[in-house]
C-alpha cells in the first residue's frame, strides 16, 4: 500500500490521530486511532480539494463503511479513476 494518494491520505489521517503514519496500515480501524466522525469530515474533505473529488457523505451507509484506512484509500481512489 504505497503511492502518492495512499500516501496522501496516511499523512492526513496521521496528522489528526498525532501519529507516525509508519504506524498507520490499510487494516488500521479509524476508532483505533480515534478518528471520530468530524475528523474524517476535515480528512476528506482536504482530500476532496486536493484530486477534485467528491465524497458523498451524507448518510449512515457511507459512514458505515469506511472502517479503516483501506477503505478511505479505496473510496476515494475510486472516485478519482471514475472521474477519469
Amino acid at each position: 500500500m504505497s503511492d502518492r494518494l495512499t500516501d496522501d491520505i496516511l499523512d492526513k489521517i496521521a496528522d489528526h490521530a498525532g501519529l507516525d503514519k509508519a504506524e498507520i496500515t490499510a487494516d488500521t480501524e479509524l476508532m483505533e486511532l480515534g478518528i471520530h466522525s468530524l475528523e474524517l469530515t476535515e480528512i476528506i474533505f482536504d482530500i476532496e480539494e486536493k484530486y477534485d473529488i467528491e465524497v458523498e457523505m451524507n448518510t449512515s451507509e457511507a459512514w458505515s463503511r469506511l472502517k479503516n484506512v483501506g477503505d478511505v484509500v479505496k473510496a476515494v481512489r475510486d472516485l478519482i479513476e471514475a472521474k477519469s
